[in-house]
């Protein structure tokens, strides 16, 4: 009993240790199940634990937010027939939906086993994350937001296109995985469901937009841009010293009651309105002068503004507005103010060009009648007439005031055209039917006989009188020329006084006007010209001296001794006008005018007088 009753005791002892021995094997069962089932999870997803974040923090979970999506290049497997590299962009707070999605997208677009494997195949061969500089990102999200605008703004025909674009190329800015369950799938998803088009796609876009930010260029969407509207050129030109030029180009209108030019552009906006006040005489710095010539308005209409006047007239050729007021009357200021500018300024047109005066003077149109037609085949248009009869010229081109050079000269270098003096000398014979190109020849070929130069001498009548003007002339004849003599006036037919002086080989003169006629003599002819007392040598050589040479012209300049001059008769000797004459000139032009000039009248002294003329002679016989 005591036995038995023992083993009793020890089965039943060891009844609860099976127990418990069947219970830790089974346990150990399970948790080997389900250590496998987690290795096995964790094989087939090899990349999945790098990218979890079930337990962060809401700080670290909005930190990640802000920092660059991760770049995965994912390299496929040689069997799967997919060949080249896969840029997938993947949040960390979205892996595992973006990789769910991945896996999906391929499955559902090849709908086969060897799309399936070739996800399954998939080798991660590189993942770095691309922290983009600031002002790249920047410049980005600037990109994206203009070419949402614009294509918002304007609607234009293959905008929304070209935005997809540029969302499919700035992937690395834009991640992928943006999906959710509210939220209509991204056209990179879109392009996904191709069947991996989204992979050239990716290849073609990144090297254009690396060249982009190497530039410094926002992306831009294709009609998207506003025209940015040029800013008008300026009517005017007032750079220049001695007149200020406006070139007035469209629908141009001549308002000769305003004594204004509009232009009218209906494209242009009411702020591009110009408008100026122009006096057409080349002497922009002579107030004394500019005070007598007619101002004209030159100014813009742009569509928004008041209705701009009707044409009464229009006109196919273009035209050139200026003022025959100022000084003209003098023959140096007829030719160096008005028809040597007038030349550089009208010779393009050819003749097809209307010629627009203000301040007209009928005389003054009838002497220079023949320069006048030869300029413009067109009658003249009297600012003053149109505005009494109220007309209103239309033209397409114009001109207001004249390019004006030196005194006599046009500047071949600042000529529009290429012109220079001489062609303005040989437009002047032309016009007037002068027939010498050139000087006598002395010496007759073939006989050893020679031919007297012709040689002319200028009369003054009221101021700078040439006192003993018959020793001149008879010094003349002893130098070997022909000596003719001739007072230029205002009232002269100026196709006669061409033909005297054309048919002159030389010149003489006093300074002044009458010096001005040297433009008839034929190229190779020579000017002489008397200078008188009182440091003018510079005015001379301005006015006559450097325009003779610009003309093809040789010259010589004789400076009258105070002996010569009657101003040493009305000031004691010693007298600064004799010791410092140019220290004198700081009076100004009026006291240079009224003393200097016509103050004072010469007698040459001849012996020295003669020995210039036969220099002169000699140089016409070479």
């Amino acid at each position: 009993m005591k036995g038995g009753g023992g083993g009793r005791l020890a089965q039943q002892a060891a009844a609860p240790l099976r127990l418990e021995s069947r219970r830790f094997r089974l346990l150990s069962i399970v948790v080997g199940c389900f250590v496998f089932c987690l290795v096995f999870l964790l094989s087939s997803r090899p990349d999945a634990t790098a990218f979890d974040t079930v337990s962060v923090s809401p700080r670290a979970s909005f930190a990640g937010a802000r920092r660059p999506a991760a770049v995965k290049t994912l390299r496929t497997a040689s069997s799967a027939g997919f060949g080249g590299d896969f840029h997938v962009d993947i949040r960390q707070q979205e892996q595992g939906e973006t990789r769910g999605q991945l896996r999906q997208t391929v499955e559902q677009s090849a709908g086969d086993k060897t799309a399936t494997e070739w996800v399954r195949d998939t080798v991660i061969v590189e993942e770095r994350s691309e922290a983009a500089e600031p002002e790249d990102a920047e410049r980005d999200r600037d990109a994206n937001v203009a070419a949402a605008s614009n294509s918002d703004d304007q609607a234009a025909p293959g905008a929304e296109n070209k935005a997809v674009h540029d969302v499919a190329s700035t992937t690395t800015a834009q991640p992928a995985a943006e999906t959710t369950a509210t939220t209509p799938r991204r056209p990179e998803e879109k392009a996904r469901a191709a069947g991996g088009q989204i992979q050239s796609k990716l290849q073609e876009e990144q090297p254009a937009r690396q060249q982009q930010e190497e530039r410094h260029e926002p992306a831009r969407s294709v009609g998207g841009d506003h025209q940015q509207q040029q800013p008008r050129p300026p009517l005017c030109d007032f750079s220049d010293f001695r007149s200020d030029i406006c070139d007035l180009a469209g629908d141009v209108r001549l308002d000769a009651n305003a004594s204004a030019l509009v232009v009218v552009d209906p494209s242009a906006t009411g702020d591009a309105n110009q408008s100026h006040k122009i006096r057409p005489y080349p002497r922009k710095g002579d107030e004394t002068c500019m005070s007598r010539i007619t101002e004209l308005t030159v100014r813009s209409a742009a569509g928004t503004a008041a209705a701009p006047p009707r044409c009464t007239a229009e006109h196919a050729a273009p035209a050139v507005a200026f003022s025959i007021g100022g000084y003209t009357g003098n023959i140096f200021h007829d030719f160096s103010d008005v028809l040597v500018p007038l030349y550089n300024t009208a010779h393009r047109y050819g003749g097809d060009v209307h010629l627009v005066m203000a301040n007209v003077a009928s005389w003054w149109l009838v002497k220079y009648d023949r320069l006048l037609r030869s300029l413009s085949r067109h009658p003249p248009l009297d600012l003053a007439a149109a505005a009494a009869a109220g007309e209103v010229h239309c033209f397409r081109n114009a001109t207001v005031s004249l390019r004006a050079h030196k005194e006599l000269i046009i500047e071949r270098d600042r000529s529009a055209d290429g012109l220079a003096t001489p062609d303005f000398t040989r437009f002047v014979r032309r016009a007037l039917s002068l027939p010498r190109d050139a000087p006598t020849r002395l010496v007759v070929p073939g006989t050893g006989s020679s031919k007297r130069p012709r040689l002319l001498v200028i009369s003054r009548h009221r101021t700078r009188l040439l006192l003993n003007l018959a020793a001149v002339v008879r010094a003349a004849e002893e130098a070997g020329f022909e000596a003719v003599v001739n007072e230029s006036d205002v009232g002269n037919d100026i196709s006669e006084v061409g033909k005297l002086i054309n048919s002159c080989d030389a010149m003489v003169g006093v300074h002044g006007a009458g010096l001005t006629n040297m433009v008839f003599l034929p190229p190779g002819g020579v000017l002489v010209q008397i200078v008188p007392w009182g440091g003018l040598q510079w005015m001379a050589r301005a006015d006559y001296g450097d325009p003779a040479e610009a003309m093809g012209l040789r010259y010589v300049q004789y400076e009258v001794g105070v002996g010569e001059s009657t101003l040493k008769d009305k000031f004691p000797p010693g007298h600064q006008i004799f010791t410092n004459p140019t220290g004198l000139h700081k009076k100004g032009f009026a006291f240079i005018r009224h003393t200097l000039m016509d103050g004072q009248d010469i007698t040459v002294d001849v012996g020295r007088f003669r020995e210039v003329l036969l220099q002169v002679r000699n140089s016409l016989a070479q």
